[in-house]
């Protein structure tokens, strides 16, 4: 039987089964309703079970069976949003939602919030467990010793982490990465609007005139001058080799349109405005293993261990494997921040107490502590970002590119409040004010056709919508008149070139387009500045200043890049450049040791 008649028909038994009410309805996991069709062999090699953190039989096996992700996605009922039609990157990890002998969890609850309704499913719940929970454990396990060495060890797969393996394989590194998330990407893969460089081709094909020191300039003024000027400037002045590292890989990059607290258009994405996260991880982890990275996930780092200042190792937890030791000469930490973790959020910015958050579910902190148990010196912990527009409807972050591309602000008396392309944090500010702490994005099709993201926003049914300005008032619950005028107004400016209201400085078109949308939206929390202090290798510091000899960070676990606030464009671009510088130093590093 050919193998695409072959799912078909695995999938016509599985919904005959829920329907008659058979094995499937009277089991309490996913491995219950798997014997009823054979033994232990359906999913895994052996009686024993998983042989490894990937799970990547069971993994191969789900797919033998009921296709990938976009066949999976295909035969998904028609009138819900589909979990199988994302944006995640990498291998197919059905186990991270499909659980075996526990209750299935659909992974993107913990982010989303769209009522999925999954066989065997229990409830999303991640409780944050200190890296130092099972200290007997792990101390048994280091006395134990090394079980195997390598010369990099990478921990995190987001965009630093997987930037820094690529450099690493480059300088012929042997590299472990480390992922305790069943999935690759990080934060890095949910990332939308664009990735600030300056001076860059592409530009100068599009005629966009742009200097680095204006990119220092908008940086530091948007981190309100708290920045290192030093990172900074390694920041713009490597922020065009940098996209054409990821070019030369394949990346398209073509798109160029601005973020808040920018001068000029420098924020590259795909052509036609498509997410840059997903484009930038994907291309990083195709070149990641295709230079033969060993990628472990469900394998938490919960120690680095280092002697007389100097790294010697890691202690790696895996799901499976239980903990066991990696000897190495160099780690690059790509953990990113917390700010899932909202109780160390509000530890640090009380009045942040009780937001959501835009990140993915394993941006809890675990990194920044395993650094400080190493001696790492942190800073700027205290500065921590709400983005301005989070759909409380679908759990998700919209774009700072579709106020760049033309949207504007509307409140609940159908008013336009402030400067669109504003500093996140003043925009943040201004929307909390408003008339239930939230407000609507406003735009036409025009702005529609400019940014093919916004395709994903209907998709995930958060977006409203009407044939004219009073149509889309009806079903915001604004007045229409007062949107109207609003829109009237603006599309004045517009024609005027300033902005009289609200000083705008960038109003790319008119909303005179047909039909309208809106997007209901409030601040969460999105970035936090604060982390590990780096030098311009990427080199961590300890509390008195020293570095600690083969230890390096780069992304979000680090601070100082951004000051106090970080400007829309720049994340990307940090874990790129210090990705990649972290990464290439260690493994010069690790060179160098071993000789």
């Amino acid at each position: 039987m050919k193998t695409s008649m072959l799912r078909k028909t695995v999938l016509a038994a599985l919904v005959s089964a829920c329907m008659a009410g058979t094995a499937y309805a009277q089991a309490d996991y996913l491995a219950d309703f798997h014997t009823e069709m054979g033994g232990c062999e359906n999913c895994h090699a052996s009686e024993k079970g998983p042989t490894d953190d990937n799970l990547k039989y069971e993994n191969t096996q789900c797919v033998s069976c009921h296709g990938d992700l976009k066949e999976v996605a295909a035969n998904d009922p028609k009138d819900i949003v589909s979990p199988h039609a994302s944006h995640l990157i990498g291998d197919i990890a059905c186990t991270a939602c499909h659980k075996g002998h526990e209750k299935s969890v659909a992974y993107c609850d913990a982010c989303h919030s769209f009522g999925y309704d999954m066989p065997f499913q229990g409830k999303w719940k991640r409780t944050f467990v200190p890296v130092n929970a099972d200290k007997q454990a792990q101390d048994a396990a280091i006395a134990a010793g090394p079980t195997e060495s390598t010369d990099v060890v990478v921990i995190g797969s987001g965009g630093a982490g997987l930037a820094a393996a690529v450099a690493a394989r480059n300088h012929h590194a042997s590299v472990i990465l480390l992922e305790k998330e069943p999935i690759p990407g990080g934060n890095s893969k949910l990332a939308a609007g664009g990735m600030n460089a300056a001076e860059t081709k592409v530009q100068a094909k599009l005629g966009i005139k742009d200097k680095k020191e204006i990119m220092i300039a908008d940086t530091m003024k948007g981190g309100h001058e708290k920045n290192d000027s030093q990172l900074v400037k390694v920041l713009a002045n490597n922020s065009s080799d940098s996209i054409d590292w990821l070019m030369s890989m394949g990346a398209d990059m073509n798109d160029v349109g601005r973020m808040g607290g920018a001068s000029v258009n420098r924020a590259h994405r795909p052509t036609g405005g498509a997410g840059v996260g997903a484009e930038v991880t994907q291309i990083l982890w195709d070149a990641a293993v295709q230079r033969g990275t060993d990628i472990r996930f469900n394998s938490r780092v919960v120690r680095i261990l280092e002697a007389g200042g100097k790294v010697t190792g890691v202690l790696v937890q895996g799901a499976r494997t239980g903990y066991y030791v990696i000897k190495t000469d160099a780690v690059v930490l790509a953990t990113g921040g917390f700010a899932k973790n909202n109780e160390r959020v509000a530890k640090f910015d009380p009045k942040l107490k009780g937001f959501a958050a835009t990140n993915h579910p394993g941006a809890t902190g675990d990194g920044l502590d395993v650094a400080t148990q190493a001696g790492a010196a942190t800073r700027d912990l205290q500065y921590i970002q709400a983005h301005p527009t989070y759909s409380p409807v679908g759990g998700v972050m919209v774009t700072e590119a579709v106020r760049g591309n033309g949207a504007i602000l509307i409140n609940r008396d159908g008013k336009r409040f402030v400067n669109e392309i504003t500093t996140r944090d003043k925009a943040s500010a201004a929307i909390l004010a408003q008339k239930g702490a939230s407000a609507y994005l406003v735009f036409d099709n025009s702005v529609r056709k400019s940014l093919s993201k916004i395709e994903n926003y209907i998709h995930l049914h958060i977006v409203e919508q009407g044939a004219t300005l009073a149509d889309l008032a009806k079903e915001m619950g604004v007045p229409a008149k007062n949107l109207e005028a609003s829109v009237a107004s603006y599309n004045k400016f517009v024609k005027s070139g300033k902005d009289d209201q609200y000083g705008r400085p960038d109003m790319p078109r008119e909303l005179n387009h047909g039909p309208y949308y809106a997007i209901e939206v409030k601040p969460a929390v999105h970035h936090t500045m604060g982390g590990v202090v780096i030098d311009t290798k990427g080199e961590v510091k300890d509390t008195k200043g020293n570095i600690i000899k083969g230890l390096y960070a780069a992304g979000e676990v680090t601070g100082g890049v951004h000051g106090a606030n970080r400007l829309g464009g720049n994340a990307i671009s940090d874990i790129v450049t210090f990705g990649r510088i972290a990464g290439t130093d260690a493994a010069v590093f690790a060179e160098k040791e071993s000789k």
